[in-house]
């Protein structure tokens, strides 16, 4: 399906794809520690089939990272599902800024819950198949933005809470990154170093998880910086 084409494809699901196997993984994902009643109402309502491509649209409800072409993948749905509810520790905060939109669909789980997400993403064949995905499914408080992410996105800052998606992307190590976010965020450079691992399962023996990271001393606020690894 070009970027350019409208995806046809039923935000309901059949078969693999039905309400039913939605169901499977929201109760997989309670058994497995997520609790936040609202991040498992914003995982059951976004299709994610539709973040994928077709030839996979049968795997999208496993909990399992997948590929979605240009060497990224598609989060798996637990670390989708803590890093959101991790930012929610403290009450729904009213803006937060996404770097590496990918597929899209963090940021429209993030969407269901916050009133502003902010997305920025370096590839642009995924940002417009991403803004596609956005506008079929009336996602309006959704803004993007093509850059590189390390530079934060100022003119929009600043933000309650970071959500870093794409921390190996060019390669580098996330613990080793340091990610120049602006003054605005909480301090001028960030090292986004896990406080814990979340996931051990990926794709093709690659290794999921994320960190989170709290305010510098001097940041203000009570912001969050979380990292998918």
């Amino acid at each position: 399906m070009s970027v350019f084409s409208r995806d046809t494809r039923d935000a309901q699901g059949l078969g693999m794809t039905s309400q039913r196997a939605r169901a499977r993984l929201i109760e997989r994902l309670r058994a497995e520690g997520i609790k936040d009643h609202r991040v498992l109402d914003a995982i059951a309502q976004v299709p994610r089939h539709l973040y994928i491509d077709e030839g996979l649209e049968s795997r999208a409800y496993e909990d399992t990272a997948l590929p979605i072409g240009l060497g990224q993948t598609i989060s798996q749905p637990w670390v989708v599902a803590r890093m959101t509810e991790a930012i929610l520790e403290h009450g729904v905060p009213r803006k937060v800024l996404e770097i590496g939109t990918g597929s899209g669909y963090q940021a429209a789980v993030l969407a269901r819950i916050v009133p502003e997400v902010c997305s920025v993403e370096r590839i642009h064949k995924l940002l417009r198949q991403a803004r596609m995905r956005f506008r079929q499914q009336g996602l309006n408080n959704i803004r993007s933005r093509h850059d590189d992410g390390r530079k934060g996105w100022p003119e929009e800052a600043p933000f309650d809470a970071i959500v870093v998606t794409a921390a190996g992307a060019d390669g580098g190590a996330a613990g080793e990154r340091e990610w120049h976010v602006g003054p605005e965020l909480g301090s001028e450079v960030q090292h986004l170093l896990p406080r814990k691992r979340c996931a051990p399962q990926g794709v093709a023996g690659q290794k999921g998880g994320c960190g989170i990271r709290r305010p510098a001393p001097h940041a203000t606020g009570d912001r969050h910086v979380l990292v998918d690894l």
